[in-house]
C-alpha cells in the first residue's frame, strides 16, 4: 500500500498510538488547541482518524479507495471494518506543519488489528502513549516490534498519568524500567500528566510541572527534521541538494484559554486547552494527502 503523494511533496505524518484510554484524544486536544473530536465520539471505536488542514470536506476513505463525505457529529456511525481512515479538515495551527493520525486502541479485542495496521505504513514517526501505572505492557511491546525500524528511531514514548505515581521512589522506578526496556527502541521517553497540562491554562509553572514542555520541545524539533529530510532542491548547476534547515521551531506562550464557539454541527467545540502553541518559522508548506491506494 502506497500513498498517492510522493514522499517529498507531503507534510510529515505523526501517528498517535497506544492502548485504550492512554490519553490519545487528550493529547490531540493539547497539540491542536481544540477538541479535535466530540467526547461522545472518542468513546466509540473508530478507524484511524487522519487530521489535516486545508480546504475540503471531512471524508471517510474506504479500503477500496472510495471517498465519502462525513460529518463530525456522525463519526460514531461509521463502520470501521471497511474504513481505511477518516480524514478530518481542522483549523489548527500545528496542522500547517504536520498531520496527525489518531489510531484506535491497540488492545481492543473487538477490533481486528488490520483496521489500524494497514494505515501504519503512512506514519513518519509515532507518539506512543502508555499508562505510567502499568507502563509498557507485553502487548504494547509486541505491537511496537512490527513498526519499521526507520519509524521507531524517530518516535517517542510518553508515560501518561504520571501524576498518579505518587512517591518519588516509584516515579524513579517507573522511568528506570521504561528507559531500560523501551528506551532503546525510541528516540526519547518522557513522563507527562496530560490532565495537569490541560488544567494549567496560562500558568506556566503548572504547565512545566506537567512534563509537557520537554515533550513539546522534542516534538517541534522532530517536525522540523521530518519537514526537511529528503526534500531535494535544485542547485544552480542542476544538481539536487537538501533544502537548508528552516528557522528553529518556537513554542510561544499564548493568552488564557477561551471557549470556542460551536458555529456549525461540523465545527469541533469545547475549551481551548493549550496555553502554549507550536509555531514553525520558515518551514516550507507541502502538499496534503488525498487517498491511499492499496
Amino acid at each position: 500500500m502506497t500513498s498517492s503523494q510522493d514522499s517529498t511533496e507531503r507534510t510529515p505524518r505523526i501517528a498517535i498510538m497506544g492502548e485504550f484510554s492512554a490519553g490519545k484524544s487528550t493529547l490531540c486536544n493539547l497539540l491542536m488547541n481544540m477538541r479535535a473530536l466530540p467526547e461522545k465520539v472518542t468513546a466509540t471505536r473508530l478507524a484511524p482518524v487522519w487530521m489535516t488542514k486545508g480546504p475540503g470536506e471531512h471524508m471517510r476513505v474506504t479500503t477500496d479507495g472510495t471517498e465519502e463525505p462525513v460529518t463530525i457529529g456522525k463519526l460514531g456511525e461509521i463502520p470501521f471494518e471497511d474504513t481505511l481512515y477518516i480524514r478530518l479538515r481542522l483549523e489548527a495551527d500545528i496542522l500547517d506543519h504536520c498531520d496527525f493520525i489518531d489510531f484506535p486502541g491497540i488492545s481492543d479485542p473487538n477490533m481486528d488489528p488490520d483496521v489500524w495496521a494497514r494505515v501504519l505504513v503512512e506514519a513518519d514517526a509515532v507518539i506512543w502513549l502508555t499508562h505510567a501505572t502499568q507502563a509498557w505492557r507485553q502487548s504494547e511491546a509486541a505491537v511496537w516490534d512490527i513498526v519499521p525500524e526507520e519509524v521507531r528511531k524517530k518516535s517517542i514514548l510518553l508515560a501518561t498519568r504520571f501524576d498518579k505515581v505518587v512517591s518519588e521512589q516509584d516515579r524513579t522506578r517507573v522511568m528506570q524500567r521504561l528507559n531500560r526496556e523501551a528506551g532503546p527502541h525510541f528516540a526519547g521517553v518522557f513522563p507527562i500528566s496530560l490532565t495537569n497540562a490541560m488544567a494549567a491554562r496560562d500558568d506556566y509553572d503548572k504547565w512545566a510541572a506537567s512534563g509537557v514542555v520537554e515533550v513539546m520541545d522534542h516534538l517541534t524539533d522532530l517536525i522540523t527534521d521530518l519537514a526537511t529530510a529528503d526534500a531535494p532542491e535544485a542547485s544552480e548547476d542542476g544538481d539536487k541538494t537538501l533544502t537548508p534547515r528552516p528557522a528553529p521551531v518556537s513554542v510561544k506562550t499564548v493568552g488564557p484559554a477561551q471557549p470556542v464557539k460551536d458555529e456549525t454541527p461540523e465545527t469541533p467545540s469545547g475549551p481551548r486547552v493549550l496555553p502554549r502553541r507550536v509555531t514553525l518559522s520558515g518551514t516550507p508548506r507541502r502538499a496534503r494527502p488525498t487517498a491511499i491506494s492499496a
